[in-house]
């Protein structure tokens, strides 16, 4: 199946449409709000790590010295500054300099603020202390536990674990969390859940928190409550497999962030479990973002797999995060068994419980392996053999056209050792394509092989 929303050439196009919206001058992307301004940036920032270009690289500077006097902080709201923090984590990540870790730590020192014993902890949402609810708190765990993970912490009261382990905790048995495994978005009076909506984001922040608890203290418990937050989403805030904002068609200037947060959090948690239903969700929103939602500037609209509606950067950096998530998810290798393929004069051994091809050594022999690339472009074969009889060479064709007439499979000191060989700059084209490896004496073809399987990269 191709899948256009997760080509590298697609989440480009988009970025390229999103930078449109940012001012040099400033910093910060224009028709949106500071803290949406931040999560512009981290969008900003996953696609240099997951293109691995530096085509805006420069932004990430640019943005930290045209605002680095505010410290990235608001007299007013806890949770904004909760989003500088996380970009600022993400920024240091990417270049490996210490002033964006430094920022975040002085943002995580104000957010500490935000906490006290009303409800029995805790973040207030507004620095005016009026509202507790569910994405100032996750916000907080998250920088603090991804702070842990960056930073040399004492594990006592007051460190950046304690505050994520107390964070969710607070967080579980506070009622935000119904019944239906879905954060509500905070609590009323009585301290009680007050029934609000299920925003996207407040299931997706707290998907990346949790998986983070869990890769700093592998417990379990905390993945199997991601799941079962993620799955909920994935059932209760989508229509035919796409996700939905409940304000959806009119989120006003915030709500068209929600959803990029949410996919970009789920694609955080796949890496981890590699759940298939999360894959699958994915794709199936960022082929929709771009093959429904894109107008001819390849501007991406609010309402994923429906027509376009307007342009700003909320929408385009939110519908990015989903192309982002898909593009990591098509730079996954798949591997292509070769007895699986249609064998010519060729027969099938078994040794330890591994199938692999054997007994070639003649013209006539060849196999033919389907293969499948999501998009058009330029691929690395990764060939597991076995070659005991010394260095084998053969013929190597893809989709009928000659690659390389006499590819080398150095030789294996036993027909028990298996080796790999790489074979790059491979022409696929989006969907199925046919790698043909065949025996042919007049190419150079020589000495007996085994093959077991091909890695696609």
């Amino acid at each position: 199946m191709v899948l256009p929303g997760a080509c590298h050439a697609t989440v480009a196009a988009g970025m390229a449409a999103l930078q449109i919206f940012y001012s040099s001058s400033t910093g910060l992307w224009k028709t949106t709000g500071w803290w949406n301004s931040a999560n512009a940036l981290e969008t900003t920032i996953d696609y240099s790590s997951i293109t691995n270009t530096d085509t805006y690289r420069s932004v990430i500077s640019n943005t930290f010295e045209k605002q680095k006097q505010t410290k990235f902080l608001t007299k007013l709201m806890y949770d904004d500054d909760g989003w500088w923090a996380l970009t600022w984590i993400k920024a240091y990540d990417l270049t490996g300099e210490k002033r964006y870790l430094d920022a975040a730590k002085t943002i995580f020192n104000e957010m500490k603020r935000g906490w006290d014993s009303t409800c029995g902890g805790g973040m207030w949402w507004k620095k005016n202390r009026t509202y507790k609810n569910a994405i100032t708190t996750e916000l907080f765990l998250t920088v603090a536990v991804r702070l842990h993970q960056r930073t040399v912490n004492d594990y006592g009261k007051g460190s950046y674990i304690d505050w994520a382990k107390r964070s969710w905790k607070w967080l579980k048995k506070s009622g935000m969390i119904n019944r239906n495994h879905l954060v509500n978005d905070g609590l009323n009076d009585q301290c009680r859940n007050n029934g609000q909506t299920t925003w996207t984001y407040n299931q997706g922040v707290i998907l990346g928190g949790l998986v983070d608890l869990y890769k700093s203290t592998k417990d379990p418990a905390y993945l199997a409550e991601a799941n079962q937050i993620a799955s909920s989403a994935i059932r209760y805030l989508s229509a035919k497999g796409i996700l939905r904002e409940p304000c959806e068609p009119n989120c006003g200037e915030d709500g068209p962030q929600f959803k990029g947060i949410f996919i970009r959090n789920l694609s955080y948690l796949y890496q981890t479990t590699r759940n298939p239903q999360y894959k699958a969700f994915i794709l199936k929103n960022a082929d929709a973002i771009w093959s429904n939602s894109r107008n001819g500037s390849n501007q991406l609209g609010l309402m994923w797999g429906e027509r376009f509606d307007k342009a700003d950067a909320s929408r385009q950096s939110a519908a990015i995060d989903a192309l982002n998530a898909a593009t990591l998810i098509n730079r996954e290798p798949s591997i292509y068994q070769i007895t699986n393929g249609t064998l010519h004069g060729l027969s099938i051994e078994k040794n330890n419980g591994k199938n692999y091809v054997s007994g070639w050594n003649r013209d006539g022999q060849w196999v033919d392996l389907k293969v499948n690339a999501v998009c058009s472009g330029r691929y690395t074969l990764d060939v597991r053999y076995s070659a005991a009889a010394g260095d084998a060479f053969r013929f190597v064709f893809v989709n009928g056209k000659s690659l390389v007439n006499n590819q080398l499979f150095p030789s294996t000191s036993s027909w028990n050792e298996w080796k790999n060989i790489k074979i790059s700059n491979v022409p696929l084209n989006a969907g199925d394509n046919m790698v043909s490896i065949l025996f042919n004496r007049k190419k150079g073809s020589r000495n007996w092989l085994n093959l077991k399987e091909i890695e696609v990269e």
